[in-house]
């Protein structure tokens, strides 16, 4: 529905408006008219009609009451101007209110822009709808007269709507026929052929309509001024938003630590049968060659000769070379042997099969 508008526009602007400049003008009660950027139902505004007197191609700039009084309205009723503010094109040959003015009382609006509500529960936020560049809107519309007990003639409109547009139909789900070319002016306001007009009364579905949020006080209608259409910045949405709550949540990546000498003697032990853990009791030095040598291969036999070269060049003696190299091979026969048996053989010389005479095999015999 439109049931507020602004219009500070002067009569020639209105004619230019509608797309009349060779038409010839003449204007009713335009001193009634006083430019408002708050317009509601009960206020003056110029309305463009035809001219029905002598001059029938012209046209007429009449200063009207918004709200329509239809002509058969008691003379004692008291006049409502918010009941028939608008009128839904769909019913507009139903309804004899309407259906009477179809063939020779239409008319047009111009206005700068119109208002409209979104509605957010038992809150209310107003938003001002006009043009990109800034011409004037001309709404289709209806027009009557009616007369009251002392013979004066009251002259009052009322706006035609329909359904929303699809950029709009989350404000609202209804809007004003909005006419922007020559063409459509023309038809509305001149043919009286009803298949043409028909097909004007549809939703205004182009870019160049835009709106933005006003201030929630031009609500009241005694609030007038620039203040009622100027742009205010809405208040930030709660951070508990349905959109941000189905919003993906980022991915947390711990940051990657660098192993250390233990972690990859830990890794190459259980590659490579000679495990760290049966070299307990070895030198220092021993334990440093066979994880530096575990790095890139896993093969025991390799280890072991690396292992028996580095340690001959130790031993000074060729037994004590030999005794190594056979120890490093016992080593790699008891990873799956229990730490008692593998302690119990390990202080077992003569298990090595080393034929070569020792001291302790000297001693033995004696």
């Amino acid at each position: 529905m439109c049931g507020r508008a602004r219009c500070t526009l002067r009569a020639d602007d209105v004619t230019r408006a509608c797309h009349l400049n060779g038409a010839t003008v003449r204007t009713v009660n335009m001193d009634r008219y006083r430019p408002t950027y708050n317009a509601s139902p009960g206020s003056n505004l110029p309305v463009v009609r035809r001219d029905d007197g002598a001059n029938s191609d012209g046209v007429v700039v009449h200063c009207m009451k918004w709200g329509l009084i239809p002509s058969f309205t008691k003379k004692t009723d008291k006049l409502d101007f918010f009941r028939m503010f608008n009128a839904r094109s769909e019913s507009l040959s139903d309804k004899a209110s309407f259906r009477r003015l179809l063939p020779k009382n239409r008319c047009l609006v111009a206005v700068e822009g119109f208002y409209e509500w979104k509605k957010d529960g038992a809150k209310k936020q107003p938003y001002y709808i006009h043009f990109k560049d800034g011409r004037p809107l001309v709404f289709a519309a209806l027009y009557d007269c009616w007369k009251n007990s002392e013979g004066e003639t009251l002259y009052t409109f009322t706006i035609v709507t329909t359904s929303s547009s699809s950029t709009l139909q989350w404000l609202h789900d209804r809007m004003p026929v909005i006419l922007g070319e020559k063409a459509s002016t023309d038809t509305w306001l001149m043919d009286s052929s009803s298949s043409k007009f028909d097909m004007l009364l549809k939703p205004y579905e182009r870019p160049d309509l835009v709106w933005y949020p006003v201030t929630p006080a031009m609500g009241k209608l005694s609030f007038d001024g620039p203040d009622c259409s100027k742009e205010i910045q809405l208040k930030k949405e709660e951070k508990n938003s349905i959109s941000k709550f189905f919003s993906a949540k980022p991915i947390k990546r711990e940051p990657e630590s660098k192993p250390d000498e233990k972690d990859l003697c830990n890794k190459s032990s259980e590659s490579n049968p000679l495990k760290v853990e049966s070299l307990k009791e070895e030198p220092e030095t021993e334990i440093r060659t066979l994880c530096s040598t575990e790095k890139g291969e896993h093969d025991s036999k390799f280890s072991a000769s690396l292992l028996s070269q580095e340690s001959a060049d130790k031993c000074g003696t060729k037994r004590d070379y030999e005794e190594l190299l056979a120890d490093s091979k016992h080593q790699a026969d008891e990873n799956d042997v229990h730490p008692t048996d593998r302690t119990r053989k390990k202080g077992n010389l003569e298990s090595t099969g080393d034929k070569q005479p020792t001291l302790f095999s000297y001693f033995k015999k004696m």
